[in-house]
This record gives structure tokens, sequence and C-alpha cells, in this order.
């Protein structure tokens, strides 16, 4: 199993006992639908590795405590501390009308109210603290903000997202 193929699901934040529990700060709005899990893949090294669980449950808002097979000891929860957990895309809940996964809309093409098809979304920048679509129209990069305001709408069948931009925005870029 590979990154490409699997989502990022948390990282080992704290052990919670001296049984090797641990505690996984959890990267989802939606907590609750991880809490049952029966394994999951920890990053250790360049290699992602299943480690099966005993059991896991919330523990304050978005931690999940979490009991592996493996991990029995406070050494043995040394070793993975801050390791990051992923599960396969399958895993992911489909999503429906406006709402979609970051990986699922590259390819899609850009449509805007006022200056129509403006390129094909590359790749999505989630490290500035508004994320942003990185889309490429011909020779020229639109960075354009994601947010509910500016979608207007979602259509996975012909994969095109429709945004009514800023005034001004796209001008920046295309002239």
């Amino acid at each position: 199993m590979d990154k490409s193929s699997c989502f990022y699901l948390g990282k080992i934040v704290s052990k919670y006992s001296f049984k090797g529990e641990v505690l996984v700060k959890l990267d989802t709005d939606e907590p609750e639908i991880y809490e049952n899990m029966e394994s999951v893949f920890v990053s250790l090294g360049n290699n992602l590795v299943p480690f099966f669980i005993d059991k896991c449950r919330l523990h304050k808002s978005s931690l999940l405590r979490v009991d592996f097979e493996e991990v029995k000891t406070e050494n043995d929860a040394d070793r993975i501390m801050g390791c990051e957990l992923y599960l396969p895309l399958s895993f992911l809940p489909k999503l429906s009308g406006d709402k979609f996964y970051f990986h699922e809309v590259i390819g899609f093409n850009l449509i805007d109210s006022i200056h129509g098809d403006i390129g094909i979304i590359e790749s999505i920048n989630d490290t500035t603290s508004q994320a942003l679509f990185e889309v490429k129209k011909e020779e020229k990069e639109l960075l354009i903000p994601i947010n509910d305001q500016i979608i207007t709408k979602v259509d996975r069948e012909n994969k095109t997202i429709h945004v009514t931009t800023p005034e001004g925005l796209v001008d920046l870029y295309l002239e």
C-alpha cells in the first residue's frame, strides 16, 4: 500500500497509558465514524505498515484513544510516537452536493460565472490559511480560493466546478 492510494487520518500525539495506548489527533470533521476501526496503516520510515487495533474510542472531541495489538508497553508506544496514520481511499465516506475531497477534484475544469472556463485544477494548496485551487490555463497558473461563497456547483458527472470569483481576481492572471 502506498500513500497515493490512501488518505491521511491523523497523527499519534501522545501516550495514554503505561500499557501502550496512544492518542491520535484526527484530521476529520466527523471523528465518530472512525471509532470502531479494525486496522490502520502507520507511516514508518518510507513505508505504510498495517497495525491491527484491539480497541479504539473517542477521547475528548477529535482525539482517538487507540489500543494496538502490536503496542503493549510504553517503549512500544515511544517507537510510533509522532507517526501519521492512513486509511485506503475506499474508506472515505461518499460526499454529495457541493462538498468534495481535495484529491477527487484534481483534473476538474473550473468554470467562472463571468469568464467561463478558466482552466483545469492541477492541485490544491492547503498549506496556506485559505486553501486554494491551483488552476492551469494555457501557460498561466491561477490561484482561486476554496470557500462556500465562491463555489456555486460541483458537477462530478461532467468533472466541473462552477465558481463566482471576486471581481478582478481572474483578470489579474489572464491579462
